[in-house]
């Protein structure tokens, strides 16, 4: 398995893990303001990199020299939207207890950066779908 998608796997599994602790959390009351963050984890952190680590890994081949299309646009696909989530993972919580500027743009930027991260998926995978 390449590097780029067993790091998308493992990271899928932390987001997995750290979504299931703030479910807990939620439930017991003990926190607030969580809830988006735990959503943006099951499904940017947990399902969305699922999903890109096992299409880098296992559709099928772009070329004979680059099987996998560009593993360069594969890793700022990985950088850029882990930081949209780690933005989001900030700001969220700010902007639900204390509405502020700051964190509203953060927000903003986080959308704009996952938003870059999927369009440069896309790019990369598109030309591994095709006919038999």
């Amino acid at each position: 398995m390449p590097l780029l998608a067993r790091t998308f796997i493992k990271t899928a599994m932390v987001c997995l893990a750290l979504a299931l602790i703030f479910g807990i959390l939620l439930a017991s009351g003990l926190t607030n303001g969580l809830f988006p963050v735990y959503i943006h984890l099951l499904v940017f952190g947990w399902l969305t990199q699922l999903i890109f680590g096992v299409v880098f890994w296992m559709f099928p081949k772009f070329s004979v020299e680059k099987p996998r299309g560009s593993e360069t646009l594969g890793w700022w696909t990985y950088a850029l939207l882990n930081i949209g989530l780690l933005l989001r993972a900030i700001a969220e919580p700010m902007q639900s207890t204390q509405a502020n500027p700051i964190s509203g743009w953060m927000l903003v930027l986080s959308a704009i950066i996952q938003f870059l991260a999927g369009s440069l998926f896309v790019v990369n995978s598109w030309g591994r779908v095709k006919e038999k």
